[in-house]
C-alpha cells in the first residue's frame, strides 16, 4: 500500500463501554497522528455519557450519519462480538480504515471476507489484539531469541486462570459459542493468539471445553445443549514435537495463578501473575505513569538453565529470578504500529486480519475436537 501524505487521521469510536473507555480511549490519546474526533454511542445515559465525557468530540447515536462525516478517516469497533462484522462491514464499504477489538469475529470465514473487502478498497484493517504487547510475554519472545532454553522448545504452557464463582453478567455471560462468546473466545482468542504469534499455524489441535461451574464437559451425553465453557483445555501440536498448552480455568484457588511456564532442551521458565496493564488501566493510572506496564519484583520469573559446566550424565542447574524486560511495551505500541501503517510508515498493521483469521480457524478446530473427541488436522 502506497504511502500517504495524511499525517494527522480522525478516530471514531463505536461503543462506549469499558473497552472503548480503557483500553482505547487513552492510547488513541497518546499517539502523535491519531486524533480522537467523534463516538457512537446509542443511548447515553448518566452514568455513561461519551457527551459528557468529551464534550469537545462529535457525538452519534446512530450508524449512517456517523460513517457519512468525510472527516472521519478510522472506525475502531469496541461492540460485542456478534456487531463486529456488519460494522466493520458498513466501515470498509464507506472507505474508512477500521481497527476491531477481539475476538475479530465470530467466524473464520467472516475474517476472510473482511480482509478481502479491506484490500480490494486498499483500506487499513487490524485486531485489536493487544496481549501481544504485554511485558510478560514479550519477556518471553525474548527469552525464546535469547536460546537460553536451548535450541528448540518442548513445552510452552499459557494460562488465564482465576477464581470466579459468580457467573458474569451482561453479554460476556450470555453470548454462545457461535456468536463468539464464552471463555474460549473471550480470553481463549488472547492467549491462541500469543502462542500463534511465537510458533504460527499448529498442525493439530485437541481440546475439552468444560463449565467448572456446573461440573459438566460441553458435547458430553447429558450436556445442556446451551451450555457454554467457562474452562478451557487446549493442546496445539507443531512440527518437531512442540506441544503448546492453552489452558484457562474459573475455578483456580490460587493465590498466586500461573502464567507461562516453558521448557527447552536446555532450560525452562516459570512465570505467575497477570500482566499488570489492565488493572492499572481500570483503577484510573495514566499511561504516561512511571509505573504503567511494571511489576513488582515479587513477581519475577523463575529462570532455569543447565549448567554447562556441570557434567552431562549428572547435571546441576542454575535457578536465577528474571524480572520483565524494561522498558515494557505496554499497549500503547500496537496503536503506535497502526498509526505508522496509516501513514505507510510501516508496511502492515501490527494484527492483520488474516493472523486473526488463523486464530479463529484454531478456535473452530477446538470446537471440532471437543464435539468429535478427536484431535483436528489443520493444513
Amino acid at each position: 500500500m502506497a504511502s500517504t501524505a495524511k499525517k494527522t487521521f480522525n478516530v471514531g469510536i463505536i461503543g462506549y463501554g469499558l473497552s472503548a473507555t480503557v483500553f482505547h480511549i487513552p492510547f488513541i490519546s497518546i499517539t502523535p497522528s491519531l486524533k480522537l474526533h467523534s463516538i457512537l454511542q446509542r443511548n447515553p445515559t448518566p452514568s455513561s455519557s461519551a457527551p459528557l465525557d468529551h464534550p469537545s468530540l462529535t457525538h452519534h447515536t446512530t450508524l449512517p450519519p456517523f460513517l457519512a462525516d468525510p472527516a472521519l478517516d478510522v472506525v475502531v469497533i469496541t461492540t460485542p462480538p456478534p456487531t463486529h462484522f456488519p460494522l466493520a462491514t458498513a466501515a470498509l464499504e464507506a472507505g474508512k480504515h477500521v481497527f476491531v477489538e477481539k475476538p475479530f469475529v465470530p467466524s473464520a470465514a467472516e475474517a476472510s471476507t473482511l480482509a478481502s473487502l479491506a484490500r480490494s478498497k486498499g483500506l487499513r484493517l487490524c485486531v485489536y489484539q493487544n496481549r501481544r504487547w504485554d511485558a510478560d510475554f514479550a519477556t518471553v519472545r525474548a527469552l525464546l531469541a535469547s536460546r537460553r532454553l536451548g535450541d528448540r522448545v518442548l513445552e510452552f504452557e499459557t494460562h488465564f486462570d482465576r477464581y470466579r464463582a459468580a457467573k458474569p453478567e451482561g453479554w460476556k455471560g450470555g453470548l454462545g459459542i457461535a456468536q463468539g462468546g464464552s471463555a474460549l473466545y473471550d480470553l481463549g482468542s488472547h492467549l491462541v493468539d500469543q502462542v500463534y504469534a511465537l510458533f504460527g499455524l499448529p498442525r493439530g489441535v485437541f481440546a475439552k471445553l468444560v463449565s467448572q461451574r456446573d461440573g459438566v464437559a460441553l458435547y458430553e451425553p447429558g450436556a445442556p445443549a446451551d451450555l457454554e465453557p467457562d474452562s478451557v483445555s487446549l493442546q496445539l501440536f507443531y512440527p518437531g514435537g512442540l506441544v503448546a498448552l492453552v489452558r484457562i480455568g474459573i475455578l483456580s484457588a490460587e493465590a498466586r495463578q500461573p502464567r507461562f511456564w516453558v521448557r527447552g532442551t536446555k532450560g525452562s521458565y516459570r512465570k505467575e501473575g497477570l500482566d499488570t496493564q489492565e488493572p492499572q488501566l481500570k483503577g484510573g493510572m495514566s499511561t504516561s505513569d512511571a509505573a504503567f506496564g511494571r511489576e513488582g519484583p515479587e513477581w519475577a520469573g523463575r529462570l532455569t538453565t543447565v549448567d554447562p559446566a556441570s557434567n552431562p550424565a549428572a547435571p546441576s542447574f542454575i535457578e536465577e529470578a528474571l524480572p520483565n524486560v524494561e522498558p515494557p511495551p505496554t499497549y500503547a505500541k500496537i496503536y503506535e504500529l497502526f498509526a505508522k501503517a496509516l501513514t505507510g510508515e510501516e508496511a502492515d498493521v501490527p494484527v492483520p486480519a488474516e493472523q486473526a483469521r488463523d486464530v479463529l480457524r484454531i478456535l473452530e478446530a477446538a470446537i471440532e475436537s471437543a464435539k468429535t473427541r478427536r484431535e483436528v488436522e489443520l493444513s
